[in-house]
């Protein structure tokens, strides 16, 4: 992936996920990903992560994103976490107590640990990129129809 540096907000419509895909980025990190209704007004629409975004979206291939730089600003336990769910497979799936069991220092059988796993979830700043959707018990950060569509793209 070639480096990318510009700072600032990015957004383009997806008919199939009947929204936008917004993404935040900085220093060639991505910051964020959203999917509003209605972008950031200064939101621009030329980006090349949005580009790979789109051939994912296409369901021509299989497009992957182990190579962009996500700057995760979280907790470090659900750093922990979210650098694990980077590492399913595209069109795989794990349930939440594996991710307990695929995270170093955590116990499937600890329900602290277990609720730890859910928030890291629900509180990931990049869906898509973090690919919360491959978890099928727990939540997503990103809206239910489009966590459905990101599944069934990847037949889930």
């Amino acid at each position: 992936m070639e480096d990318v540096t510009d700072a600032g907000i990015y957004a383009r419509e997806s008919s199939y996920l009947d929204r936008y895909v917004q993404l935040g980025a900085a220093s060639g990190r991505v910051l964020s990903v959203s999917f509003p209704d209605l972008p950031d007004e200064e939101a621009q629409d030329d980006h090349p992560i949005l580009e790979q975004i789109f051939e994912y979206l296409d369901g021509l291939e299989e497009v992957h994103f182990d190579e962009l730089q996500v700057a995760l600003t979280v907790p470090t336990d659900q750093r922990a976490v979210l650098e694990q769910v980077r590492g399913i497979p595209y069109g795989e799936q794990v349930s939440v107590d594996a991710l307990a069991r695929m995270t170093p220092e955590l116990d499937p059988e600890d329900e602290d640990d277990l609720i730890l796993v859910r928030t890291a979830l629900d509180e990931n700043p990049t869906p898509l990129l973090i690919p919360d959707h491959r978890v099928r018990d727990g939540p997503s950060a990103a809206p239910p129809a489009v966590e459905q569509k990101l599944r069934s793209l990847e037949g889930l």
